[in-house]
């Protein structure tokens, strides 16, 4: 399947009540407030943390490839009293009616796109939304397989109707070549005699510090930093980095 689609259907219904663990908003209130607005986050899913940095009164918009994750964060939006406005579309195809001066991810959502071509469109499309005095920040990070007695674990929660959500690793492939980390994940929904149960591969592409510049800087982008989780100058070594990029002007 296309890997914009993997957020669908019963992957969407599973997502808030499977998921491990919420964005913690601060660092990206911090970085609006000191970049200013208005900003945009790219895959804002079903709105975290965008609700909240809405709920703060900043000038935040969001866009994501899955029109059902975004019908989730209209709900919760209405049920909350808060407006937001979202836009159904692929990072690397964005045409939105304005430009930014802080775009961000929350989190290292890049490594969903499949593959370095993709990274570049969608470098390029940033670009394009980005005013020249603004900042992109671009979380990265390399994955590391899963361990083998967790392949088969199942994770399970209730739904509000009482019905049983399970969700598991069945497989996971990696290409230490193509960057790339395909984990076969089965999601489970089951309620009385009604089971509903899909299986869908999970694709991770993940970016040497040096290549990531180099996409950047052919697409006109500038790094102007790349830090760790807490902001401090990454090392070397560091698997998890944050990239501020600037227009090349």
């Amino acid at each position: 399947m296309d890997p914009a689609d993997f957020y669908t259907g019963i992957v969407a219904d599973l997502y808030r009540p499977l998921k491990s663990f919420s964005q913690d908003p601060e660092p990206y209130a911090a970085f609006v407030q000191q970049v200013g607005g208005p900003a945009l986050e790219l895959g804002c899913g079903d709105g975290d943390p965008l609700l909240e940095l809405r709920r703060r009164g900043l000038d935040v918009e969001g866009v994501d490839s899955s029109a059902d994750m975004l019908e989730r964060l209209r709900l919760r939006a209405e049920e909350q009293g808060i407006p937001a406005t979202v836009f159904h579309q692929r990072m690397e195809a964005l045409d939105l009616p304005r430009c930014y001066r802080a775009i961000f991810l929350a989190g290292p959502t890049f490594t969903l796109l499949p593959d370095d071509s993709t990274a570049l469109a969608a470098l390029r499309r940033i670009r394009a939304h980005l005013t020249d005095d603004g900042i992109a920040l671009v979380p990265l990070f390399t994955p590391a397989p899963t361990p083998a007695e967790q392949i088969g674990r199942v994770r399970t929660a209730t739904a509000p109707d009482g019905a049983e959500l399970r969700v598991s690793v069945v497989a996971e492939q990696r290409d230490e070549q193509a960057r790339t980390q395909t984990t076969l994940l089965r999601y489970e929904r089951h309620h009385g005699s009604e089971s509903s149960v899909v299986e869908r591969p999970w694709v991770l592409h993940w970016y040497p510090r040096d290549t990531f510049e180099e996409l950047a800087t052919a697409a006109e982008l500038t790094v102007t930093a790349v830090t760790d989780q807490h902001g401090k100058p990454a090392l070397a070594d560091a698997t998890d980095l944050q990239f501020r990029l600037q227009a090349a002007l």
